[in-house]
């Protein structure tokens, strides 16, 4: 039974040069900033307390279709920068509620999480030196104690990037002020705005789409022609290299949201999916033979045609045309 759409896009995407290269994309325009290598993984579930105490607080728990850290060097120190990703199949009309919601689930998790820090940092402090001011941590002011996250402490950004894979175009809104039915401007000056950044290469030139370096460049450009044969042919003619050399789970994600009925060995680790559109039409172009042979055959018995003759006529065994007639 074939996995689920969802279920082989999360696989793919997970993989960390996959994932770099999305947001290499995006945010640098696809010059190579990000390195696979220095990519972390996250749990994709995410936990956060975002009110009350650690006994009062009701957990709110969402999940990532795919998430990790990036760290980059500058200026001597690391810098921690946080990536999320989503992967959609199918238009989201609530994602701009949806993606601003994950950010913020975040932000609110790293507070919690840097109080938790603070909490244990004391604690340790006060067991070994029986003060934590007298350990050099300080203490912290009431609005510090209260919220836990102390004035010093810096959140890492939560960057969202939401990729539809479907050769259709995205028709959904695009900002929280999409989603509202607001005539008064003055109203907007009053609220806060929140974009989907989104990938969609039915909406993408092909020169964007090549801005891609990783499998990720075949995965968009066979969706994105996958409605269109004459243009599909191009694409594989002009990267064929490439599409003779495609990562199995890029074909994996080909196939599942394309169900264009490429054919290929699942143990296999790379596939030449130009030969596989060659098999497929050739199995097509087969298909449309034996139809038209065995319509030839009922209609000449139909007329009276002897078995022997039909068969002889259409190219195929007596026994053949007799099982297509129901003669056995």
């Amino acid at each position: 039974m074939p996995l689920k759409a969802d279920t082989i896009t999360k696989d793919y995407l997970s993989d960390a040069a996959v994932f770099a290269d999305v947001f290499n994309y995006y945010i640098h325009d696809g010059e190579q900033v990000i390195c696979p290598e220095q990519l972390e993984e996250r749990d994709p579930t995410e936990i956060a307390l975002p009110y009350g105490a650690d006994g009062a607080a009701v957990p709110v728990q969402k999940f990532r279709d795919a998430q990790k850290l990036f760290t980059a060097m500058t200026d001597g120190n690391l810098e921690y920068v946080l990536y999320g990703i989503e992967a959609q199949a199918e238009i989201h009309y609530a994602a701009a509620v949806k993606n601003n919601l994950y950010d913020a689930i975040e932000y609110a998790g790293q507070v919690e999480e840097a109080a938790r820090s603070h909490r244990r940092a004391m604690k340790q402090a006060k067991e070994q030196k029986g003060d934590a001011s007298a350990a050099g941590l300080g203490k912290p002011n009431s609005g510090e104690f209260l919220s836990g996250f102390w004035k010093s402490d810096k959140l890492v950004p939560s960057v969202t990037v939401m990729l539809y894979f479907s050769p259709d175009a995205w028709d959904g809104p695009l900002s929280l002020f999409d989603m509202m039915d607001v005539k008064d401007p003055k109203i907007f000056s009053f609220l806060d705005n929140y974009h989907v950044r989104l990938i969609a290469p039915a909406q993408m030139a092909d020169e964007e789409i090549m801005k891609f370096q990783s499998s990720l460049r075949e995965v968009m450009l066979f969706i994105k022609y996958s409605k269109d044969r004459d243009n599909l042919s191009r694409i594989l003619e002009t990267n064929e290299k490439r599409f003779r050399e495609v990562e199995r789970r890029a074909a994996d994600v080909i196939e599942t949201i394309t169900h264009t009925g490429l054919k290929y060995d699942e143990s296999e680790e790379v596939v030449d999916v130009c030969q596989a559109i060659q098999e497929m039409r050739k199995e097509s172009e087969r298909d449309g033979e034996l139809k038209k042979a065995k319509e030839a055959a009922g209609n000449f018995y139909n007329l009276g045609v002897d078995v022997e003759k039909i068969a002889q006529g259409v190219g195929y065994a007596v026994e053949t045309v007799k099982e297509w007639l129901g003669l056995e």
